[in-house]
């Protein structure tokens, strides 16, 4: 099998084919998960909320207990307790399967997220768990508590159930802190350019890839895994760590003299500020640099 270039970076970030597999994988259970809950949800909707049975169907004269009257017993029709039981049932179910395609498509994004720079599909796509919950939930929520059918105690136990599985569902399925192609790609970036090639140590422990063995983090027992940053990220590790500077420094290496700046852009990149200028290390000598990355030509600029 042939090795992977650790000396340059393409210009973004890429998955190993591995994640990519992984990540496809992932998002089709996640559909297949959340298409069975919007189907729970039609058959509530369209069959469940519509049962009923009648009482009082014989007729004959009643008493009214609060005015004294005769009146005429006439039918009335009821939600029955199996269909409320089974509602239950049912909204526990759409629940649990919102919430689990969720889990899993956050997984895939984590292993190919979209790029930051392209709005719409980043909030779609990394916010998709949370939109898919209001979908499986708010209509069937709303004809809950229309339901003529249903007593008083039915419909509002149905409906506070109801209510708190759909805010769970939705809080859970929001992606609070998403990767983006460009928060991986200034990662790499910055790896090729303190160490000269594409390569990181982690082990199984912990989020974050580090820059050398020596390390405290790396020294716990498990097994040191070294690899790209695609791989670190493969493995479940999503960042670089941003002590780096500290670490180069134990394990001998050179330390760019403007090392907080970096650490700066990073964090910025990693907030979202997608026109954040990345800093090439400044070296206290050129013999430090470990690899000579040259500027590239300004846009128009024909020159050779």
């Amino acid at each position: 099998m042939t090795e992977p270039d650790k000396t340059v970076a393409a210009n973004d970030w890429k998955p190993t084919p591995e994640s990519k597999r992984k990540a496809t994988t992932f998002r089709w259970i996640a559909a297949a998960l959340w298409a069975v809950a919007i189907a729970a949800e039609a058959v509530a909707i369209f069959w469940l909320l519509r049962q009923r049975e009648f009482v009082g169907e014989d007729g004959g004269l009643v008493r009214n207990t609060d005015t004294g009257l005769l009146e005429n017993q006439q039918a009335t029709a009821q939600f029955p307790q199996w269909a409320f039981i089974t509602l239950i049932v049912m909204l526990v179910v759409i629940a649990a399967l919102s919430i689990t395609g969720s889990f899993l498509w956050k997984k895939a994004n984590r292993l190919d997220p979209a790029r930051k720079s392209d709005k719409l599909r980043f909030f779609v796509q990394n916010q998709l768990g949370a939109i898919i919950a209001i979908i499986a939930f708010l209509p069937l929520i709303i004809l809950i508590f229309l339901n003529k059918d249903m007593d008083k105690g039915q419909k509002t136990t149905a409906g506070i159930i109801g209510v708190v599985l759909a805010v769970a569902a939705v809080a859970l399925g929001i992606d609070y802190n998403p990767s983006s192609v460009e928060e991986y790609t200034a990662d790499q970036s910055t790896v090729i350019q303190l160490l000269g090639q594409d390569e990181v140590v982690w082990v199984d422990g912990g989020s974050v890839y580090h820059v050398c063995e020596e390390v405290s983090d790396i020294q716990t027992g498990s097994e040191k895994r070294i690899g790209t940053t695609a791989e670190a990220v493969a493995a479940g590790k999503t960042r670089l760590t941003l002590e780096f500077a500290s670490e180069l420094r134990t394990c001998g290496l050179a330390v760019p003299e403007n090392s907080d700046e970096i650490v700066e852009a990073l964090r910025a990149i990693r907030d979202g500020v997608t026109d954040t200028l990345l800093p090439a290390p400044v070296w206290a000598s050129p013999s430090d640099a470990p690899i000579e990355i040259p500027d590239a030509a300004p846009e128009g600029d024909e020159s050779e």
